[in-house]
């Protein structure tokens, strides 16, 4: 019975317990919520004020905004408005323009009208006036101008030939006072030493028993030495010398080393005779490398091809009228860069066309041709510019000067061969030329005498004064001159002197 009533207790006591903290936490329950929302509510008062101060300032921003874009949407009109104007007065001025142009045109088409139209009427006059002209002297127009001609010619043909020779000789005096200068400056400059070079073909001998020695047993050595250097070796009555034959300078220049080496050795025979032209050809051949070299280190030229450098070698054993081809190129190197400086041309090029103008005179006895066609060859073989060559083929005259270089080295060519003591001229050659100068005056109609002087520098040539005028000797005296550089070749230049004389003689009695 204690037992129930004790369980019945705890039974109540528990569902009073349960009754008590329901209630109770349902009283903590109300208080937390209360506390929560209070927070809530004041952080919803907060967020309001803050949104409120937020929108403040938004507004007031806007407002700011507003006021700016206003302002600037204002000034953005008054722009456009002014430049509506602007562009309407522009608009308004171009119309005018327009109007003023079509009107200046229309007056421009009226005037062309009206002037071709008395052009035409011009014209019409102008062949009635020449019909009625024809007719009335009897000669056609051309006739009329060529007679007019003829007759103003007569007339003023002192006067013409008195202004001509003037302006000539003030022409001539200036010019030729500047050139002077031009060409003394740049011969002042090269100074290149130039001696005459005739080709030696004799070998002086000790005495007259060599002579079998040479020629040794039935010939044998001398037909040896001839055939190794392609030479003819002469030896003739004539005493104590030996003569070599042949028409390359480089062969004989070979044999007479070869032959002076074994005349002072004094042992002649076969084998000596081919190891002494062996040892002749490799020093030609070293002094031929060497000269080729000397020659483009004093004209400063770099870039040439070695065989190239090798036949300008080969020059030195070359004469032209007795100088010597080598010095003679170098020089015209000096005195056509000198000149180009001088002229504003450009000094490589006229140096290097210099240099290489005679280059084909290298070869010009084994090859067919002259000596300005097989430099061309050459030079084109071993890839030297364009421009080099047009500069060096007209020297001689063969080709027209395509540049004011190649003129430049015509003239260089022209001094260092014209200059006194360059070159030497065989009596042959040298009667030929002067023959040929006096035909050529004499081939003209009206000359009576010609005569060549100064030793062929100068031709002077006597003209009928009944049958040539003053101006007509003016144009013989070209003639002639533009026929010598046709027909004939010689170094520097030669004086045409015309006279017309007229002797009126009396004698009284």
């Amino acid at each position: 019975m204690t037992e129930i009533l004790t369980l019945i207790l705890s039974v109540v006591f528990l569902m009073v317990g349960s009754v008590l903290g329901y209630y109770a936490r349902q009283s903590i329950a109300r208080r937390k919520a209360g506390t929560l929302e209070a927070e809530l509510q004041k952080k919803i008062n907060e967020a309001k004020t803050k949104s409120q101060s937020i929108i403040s300032d938004a507004r007031a921003k806007a407002a700011q905004i507003l006021e700016k874009t206003k302002k600037q949407v204002d000034r953005t009109r008054e722009e456009i408005l002014k430049t509506e104007s602007f562009l309407r007065k522009k608009e308004t001025n171009l119309e005018q323009k327009e109007l003023a142009l079509t009107k200046r045109e229309q007056e421009l088409r009226r005037k062309v009208r009206e002037l071709k139209e008395a052009k035409r009427l011009i014209e019409n006059l102008k062949k009635e006036a020449e019909t009625k002209l024809e007719k009335i002297s009897g000669l056609s127009k051309e006739k009329a101008k060529a007679k007019l001609f003829e007759n103003l010619k007569e007339e003023y043909k002192k006067e013409i030939f008195g202004r001509i020779s003037k302006l000539e000789k003030e022409g001539e005096a200036r010019f030729e006072k500047k050139a002077k200068e031009i060409l003394a400056f740049a011969i002042q400059r090269c100074a290149v030493s130039q001696a005459q070079e005739i080709t030696t073909t004799t070998v002086p001998l000790p005495n007259e028993e060599i002579k079998g020695r040479i020629i040794g047993k039935e010939g044998r050595n001398i037909r040896t030495l001839e055939k190794l250097t392609g030479t003819e070796v002469i030896i003739d009555e004539t005493p104590e010398v030996a003569v070599i034959s042949g028409f390359n300078p480089i062969r004989r220049h070979i044999t007479k080393i070869a032959l002076e080496r074994l005349v002072k050795d004094g042992r002649i025979q076969p084998a000596r005779i081919e190891q002494e032209v062996k040892r002749a050809k490799e020093e030609i051949a070293l002094q031929i490398k060497e000269a080729g070299e000397q020659a483009v280190f004093e004209t400063g030229i770099v870039g040439l091809h070695p065989k190239l450098v090798e036949l300008l070698g080969r020059l030195k054993f070359r004469t032209s009228y007795g100088q010597n081809v080598l010095l003679h190129s170098i020089e015209v190197a000096h005195l056509a860069s000198a000149l180009a400086a001088e002229l504003g041309a450009d000094v490589e090029l006229c140096k290097k066309a210099g240099l290489l103008h005679d280059i084909g005179k290298s070869l010009d006895q084994q090859v067919e041709g002259s000596h300005v066609d097989i430099g061309i060859k050459i030079l084109t073989k071993f890839g030297v510019g364009k421009e080099v060559i047009d500069a060096m083929k007209s020297h001689h005259g063969d080709y027209k000067p395509e540049s004011l270089e190649a003129i430049l080295v015509q003239v260089a060519d022209q001094i260092s061969g014209a200059r006194p003591g360059a070159r030497k001229e065989s009596l042959e050659e040298y009667l030929k030329r002067l023959e040929n100068l006096e035909k050529i005056a004499l081939s003209f109609s009206g000359v009576e005498k010609a005569y060549a002087i100064q030793a062929g520098r100068e031709l002077r040539v006597f003209v009928k004064p009944e049958e040539i005028d003053d101006l007509q000797a003016h144009e013989l005296a070209k003639a002639i001159a533009s026929r010598i550089e046709e027909e004939l070749r010689y170094p520097g230049e030669i004086k045409v002197t015309l006279v017309r004389e007229k002797r009126i003689v009396e004698y009284a009695k």
